[in-house]
């Protein structure tokens, strides 16, 4: 919940220039700001996404907005699941299916955010958990729709805490949830992009996107600022 129209148009005329092959570069900004920036990046190399969705299309839900209305304002992304909206909001691994569902329905790409706290990486539960996430979707659709769709894995234990997740840690999650998704999927999970979420910056981006098993970012803070955030997409 960050910005005002002038500070995100300064922050999308930095970025309007900004061009990486091979590389997808989407933007999440607050809901009231969606539509004016897909008409700021448009016919530009940057994608838009909406931060949070809700799991009907319609209806009683006053204050919440459905994946449907995303679609219609021209975004293309969701991200589903958040650690902050795990936390804060309560949405449990259920409802987070059902907003993925809700996104594929409104034939938007949906990015799973998955990751464990502290408490649960140091009592050895940090695999465990993820696990228990990821399954909570991938049991609910096809390979298909996992095709469609991208894993981000949070280490919530890592955010804004002061302690820092390695590449090693995030190369190892990210190698457990493609084997996770593989079980089910077999060579499919080959394809899905997991990205890294754990207070990445243009310090740490290129050594933690050389894990084999990552392949790209969902940046926090670090995107706040064009100069940093120019660099973590030229890391990736």
């Amino acid at each position: 919940m960050h910005g005002s129209t002038a500070s995100i148009a300064r922050l999308l005329d930095e970025l309007k220039s900004l061009r990486v092959p091979d590389v997808d570069v989407i933007v999440f900004p607050p809901t009231a700001y969606i539509a004016w920036v897909v008409r700021t990046v448009k016919g530009g190399a940057i994608q838009v996404g909406a931060q949070n969705v809700h799991v009907e299309s319609s209806g009683a839900y006053t204050g919440e907005v459905a994946a449907e209305m995303v679609a219609d304002i021209g975004a293309n992304y969701v991200l589903v699941g958040h650690s902050e909206r795990r936390v804060m909001c309560g949405e449990s691994d259920d409802v987070v299916a059902r907003k993925f569902a809700a996104v594929r329905r409104a034939g938007l790409t949906p990015i799973l955010c998955v990751g464990e706290s502290l408490a649960e990486r140091e009592a050895g539960r940090a695999e465990a958990t993820v696990a228990r996430q990821v399954d909570a979707v991938v049991r609910t659709i096809d390979a298909a729709t996992l095709q469609h769709s991208m894993i981000a894995y949070e280490p919530v234990w890592a955010i804004g805490t002061g302690r820092s997740a390695t590449a090693g840690d995030a190369q190892q999650m990210h190698r457990s949830i493609r084997s996770r998704i593989g079980e089910r999927f077999g060579a499919v999970a080959d394809d899905v992009r997991i990205l890294y979420g754990g207070s990445i910056n243009a310090n740490n981006a290129a050594e933690l996107f050389g894990g084999a098993d990552v392949d790209g970012g969902l940046v926090g803070g670090a995107s706040l600022d064009a100069k940093q955030f120019i660099e973590i997409c030229r890391a990736a």
